[in-house]
């Protein structure tokens, strides 16, 4: 067990280093001239290439987190899980969080952006938070 839990650890944060960067470039991009179409398609290829990355990270994560659940029952004792219902429900976000980057890409790559530099340095904050949440949950089992 210790060591596809030290696994899941590896892959959820090399998931969340990529979903911590992927934003930041998105702010570039909201803040590349019209004129610089190279800048812009550099931009672009960087955050197609990381979104890969990340989501080849994301699914051993998951899968890795459903061995430990499922497999070796952590979270599943007859009382004082609550944790792992509120951890999957952060998981959960984690994926939409992630979806809505892929989003984002498609409508950047579309030239559709509607959003400032300064809204994407605040979407950036939300992994941040996300993975507080999930480190709390797991490591002081507050409920």
């Amino acid at each position: 067990m210790l060591w596809v839990k030290s696994l899941h650890i590896v892959f959820i944060a090399s998931w969340f280093a990529g979903l911590f960067y992927l934003p930041r470039i998105f702010v570039n991009l909201a803040m590349v001239a019209p004129q610089s179409l190279a800048e812009r398609e550099r931009l672009l290829l960087m955050a197609r290439k990381l979104l890969r990355f990340s989501t080849l990270l994301a699914v051993p994560a998951v899968l890795l987190g459903l061995w430990l659940w499922l497999g070796y029952g952590i979270g599943r004792a007859p009382a004082g899980n609550g944790w792992l219902h509120a951890k999957l429900v952060v998981v959960l976000l984690v994926i939409g969080y992630h979806h809505a980057c892929a989003r984002l890409l498609r409508q950047f790559e579309a030239n559709r952006n509607t959003h400032s530099h300064v809204w994407f340095r605040w979407f950036n904050e939300i992994p941040v938070i996300l993975l507080l949440l999930a480190v709390v949950l797991v490591v002081v089992k507050p409920f």
